[in-house]
């Protein structure tokens, strides 16, 4: 009975050893970026990502939680404009500051995560008009630094397609909303 301990143990170590060696060959910045081309003009589209109150009109995130407690402070849009939330495990809890808005061509905000991780981002937004079209290239990025419990999850999960699939949806929700 001790030598199957002893072995599963042994085993045990050693599946850990190579998620943590496997860890440490993950980058130490990551970054998700998607865009889509909007049958709109930027001026249409910027307020709606550039003022907080309006996220809940498109971000793929505002209906995960019902119940989730929302608060705004600094600005009412644009530079200073402060957007927290503190949800249930689907969201989580974080808070947003923009820290530029440029109209209607970009937007950059500060992105802090508190739980289930800690994390600190940088989220970009950027309109271009789109060559040879009446609509607008909206590109969505996130980067970061990646903090090793971060880099031993990328062992498991694909952060790009993670993150990138709720930025296709809110993309195709900013989509849906200006081309009408």
């Amino acid at each position: 009975m001790l030598e199957i301990i002893a072995i599963v143990a042994i085993v045990l170590a050693i599946a850990i050893v190579i998620i943590l060696a496997l860890a440490l060959t993950k980058p130490d910045t990551f970054r998700v970026q998607r865009s889509a081309v909007v049958q709109a003009p930027a001026d249409r589209i910027f307020p709606l990502v550039n003022n907080f109150h309006e996220w809940a009109s498109w971000s793929p995130w505002e209906n995960r939680d019902p119940a989730m407690k929302r608060s705004y402070s600094g600005a009412e849009s644009g530079k200073g404009a402060v957007y927290a939330w503190d949800g249930n495990k689907n969201v989580g809890s974080g808070r947003m500051e923009i820290l530029d808005a440029s109209s209607p061509s970009k937007i950059t905000i500060k992105l802090d995560f508190f739980k289930p991780f800690e994390g600190h981002n940088t989220a970009e937004f950027t309109f271009a008009p789109e060559r040879g079209a009446s609509g607008t290239n909206i590109v969505w990025v996130m980067h970061g630094p990646s903090s090793f419990m971060s880099k031993v999850m990328q062992v498991f999960m694909n952060l790009d397609a993670m993150i990138g699939r709720d930025f296709e949806a809110g993309l195709a929700n900013l989509k849906t909303l200006t081309e009408k």
